[in-house]
């Protein structure tokens, strides 16, 4: 045998020895990378339960649990906020959003909800459009949407002060651009549904409905592309005689506004929760592209393991998307939740 062939040989044989190294290399690091993704997805589990030691904004960055304060700030917004009873639909549209939702309704009171996206297909993009009906308002564009966990609109409390026929209405949001180019605010939204008259409690503003409407104190967070969804979680929380809380959680990072109870008294009638990806405030639409399929989890806690209902048509935003609604699946346990899936 010639010398380069068996220089040849030698080394086709040394390739051959070295390729079950490779494999085992890229089988460990695959590994690793599967058991990292797992422990960032208990982390932010987690995060959405851990109580913050004060009311205020906090910040947390994987993997520590422990909340640090950050600023806050008040979010005055662009665009005017709507919900949906205005131009409730009946469900005659098949998209999601103005009232043409799922909600998840209880028999015991719900003390936190979790809203996530567990699989995310074929989403390469999204844009915020305005709709004819609410006069074409909202904050448009690319990546302009909103996350909202949102009760109903159905109870009242004596935050109401008596007005006959008001009802309290809370929602918890993630909003890009909401108030500062670039930057999203996490926050919630106090609504006095039908309160009457001319003049709304202090620190309240009026829609020229006869609602009033006031915000809590925002966290900055990142404003994240909706193609990225499945990497998001939004909790709300709320506490008989403390506070209530908003927490955004987005890959390794962890974001937190909390406000008092005392607003509407939530955590006396909730029972009732909608979360979705929706058009970014002013009645907008999210607008994805065609082949978008995105499925949508809500799972509560509400000291039950029944199994809760499952309701079609009883969302509360006026905000939707252009997805179509599936069929909605219901489960017990520890964390009860609904989970469905929209598409187009």
């Amino acid at each position: 045998m010639r010398a380069q062939t068996k220089i040849a040989v030698l080394a086709g044989l040394i390739a051959a020895a070295c390729i079950p190294a490779v494999v085992s290399a890229q089988t460990a690091s695959n590994h690793l990378g599967a058991l990292e993704e797992q422990a960032q997805a208990s982390w932010r589990e987690s995060m959405a339960h851990i109580a913050t030691p004060s009311e205020g904004c906090f910040e947390a960055t994987y993997p520590s649990v422990i909340w640090h304060q950050a600023a806050c700030h008040e979010v005055t917004p662009r665009v005017a906020p709507v919900p949906r009873f205005r131009l409730f639909n009946n469900g005659a549209a098949q998209t999601a959003g103005n009232g043409n939702d799922y909600t998840i309704q209880t028999t015991s009171l719900i003390t936190q909800a979790v809203g996530s996206f567990p699989s995310v297909t074929g989403v390469t993009s999204e844009s915020g459009v305005g709709v004819a009906a609410y006069g074409g308002g909202g904050i448009l564009g690319a990546n302009e949407y909103s996350l909202q966990i949102n009760s109903s609109f159905d109870d009242t409390t004596s935050a109401c002060k008596s007005h006959s026929g008001c009802t309290v209405w809370q929602q918890f949001v993630y909003a890009p651009d909401y108030e500062v180019q670039g930057q999203a605010a996490v926050f919630m939204q106090y609504w006095l549904i039908g309160y009457g008259g001319t003049t709304c409690p202090s620190g309240f503003g009026s829609d020229g409905e006869g609602d009033c409407y006031k915000n809590s104190a925002a966290a900055t967070a990142p404003d994240v592309p909706a193609t990225q969804l499945a990497n998001v979680k939004l909790t709300g929380s709320v506490t008989a005689g403390g506070n209530d809380t908003v927490v955004f959680t987005n890959g390794t990072k962890a974001y937190t506004s909390s406000g008092k109870d005392s607003v509407l008294l939530l955590a006396q009638v909730w029972k009732v929760g909608e979360f979705n990806v929706v058009g970014n405030a002013g009645g907008s639409e999210a607008k994805f592209n065609s082949g978008s399929s995105i499925t949508v989890k809500l799972a509560v806690t509400d000291g039950s393991t029944a199994v809760p209902s499952c309701v079609a048509n009883s969302g509360s935003t006026g905000e939707s998307n252009n997805l179509n609604l599936g069929s909605c699946t219901k489960a017990g346990g520890s964390t009860p939740y609904i989970q469905f899936t929209e598409s187009n």
